[in-house]
């Protein structure tokens, strides 16, 4: 029996890093998980490698700033396990660690449209279908210690993190009496994909950063914040809400 056997999860930002590790780890304990993203080739390598798992992986393309993709992914959840008991929203992108005065619009536009925005409509459609079922259900936001310090990303990425814990913390309160738990994990430096792409990383940005980093700490993996969501997620936790979970190794800590 596994802690998840018969549940709908949708996890976004799952054909790398953490989403893909999340997504695998439901799978593994029974759930029947929507995995979303953009890249349809690594969703479809990420189905083949839950094949064998108790649970099953469904792969949904798409981009989660727009509704179309956010609304479809969760009306799928619900076709094919009849209700939505999880939400994770943890597709993310970086911002070159661009400080305030080198900021774009078109940059802030998109940190802000993929790390917010996208969120914010997964949310407001799985809040819907939660609202109809009852036992409510759960929703894990993947922030950053950059959504709860200023000193580790740019500004665009720090905003909008720190918007994230924000929202978590409004939609906990708001339908506590629904039975819908809201919670937000925030890791600190893990080995993943995000960091490809920065090509154009702000000089200012990423010296201040670095000069603040204890290099003594090592990089976590993504199984320690997978394990984290799963826990959050679970029965085990079900008077948790509202909750900020720092995942860093201590970093944040300095």
């Amino acid at each position: 029996m596994g802690r998840f056997d018969g549940k709908g999860v949708v996890v976004t930002g799952a054909s790398s890093g953490m989403g893909h590790r999340i997504a695998l780890d439901f799978a593994a304990e029974g759930a029947t998980v929507v995995a979303v993203a953009r890249r349809a080739e690594r969703l479809a390598q990420l189905v083949e490698e839950a094949r064998d798992l108790p649970g099953g992986i469904v792969a949904y393309a798409g981009d989660v700033t727009v509704a179309e993709t956010t609304d479809g992914m969760i009306d799928k959840a619900v076709e094919l396990a009849g209700h939505l008991d999880v939400l994770v929203n943890n597709a993310g992108i970086m911002d070159e660690f661009k400080p305030v005065a080198e900021v774009t619009d078109e940059l802030w536009d998109k940190v802000m449209d993929v790390n917010l925005v996208g969120p914010m409509k997964a949310m407001r459609k799985a809040v819907q279908v939660m609202l109809g079922q009852e036992n409510g259900g759960n929703i894990v936001n993947v922030a950053s210690i950059g959504g709860i310090r200023g000193a580790r990303a740019g500004a665009a990425y720090t905003a909008s993190k720190h918007a994230v814990v924000g929202l978590t913390e409004n939609t906990a309160f708001m339908y506590a009496p629904n039975h819908i738990r809201c919670n937000v994990v925030c890791p600190g430096g893990v080995n993943t994909e995000v960091m490809n792409g920065q090509t154009e990383m702000s000089q200012l940005g990423v010296g201040r950063v670095m000069a603040g980093l204890d290099t003594s700490i090592p990089s976590g993996k993504v199984e320690d914040i997978s394990s984290a969501v799963l826990y959050i997620a679970s029965d085990d936790a079900k008077f948790m809400t509202g909750a900020t979970v720092v995942i860093d190794g201590g970093v944040s800590c300095n």
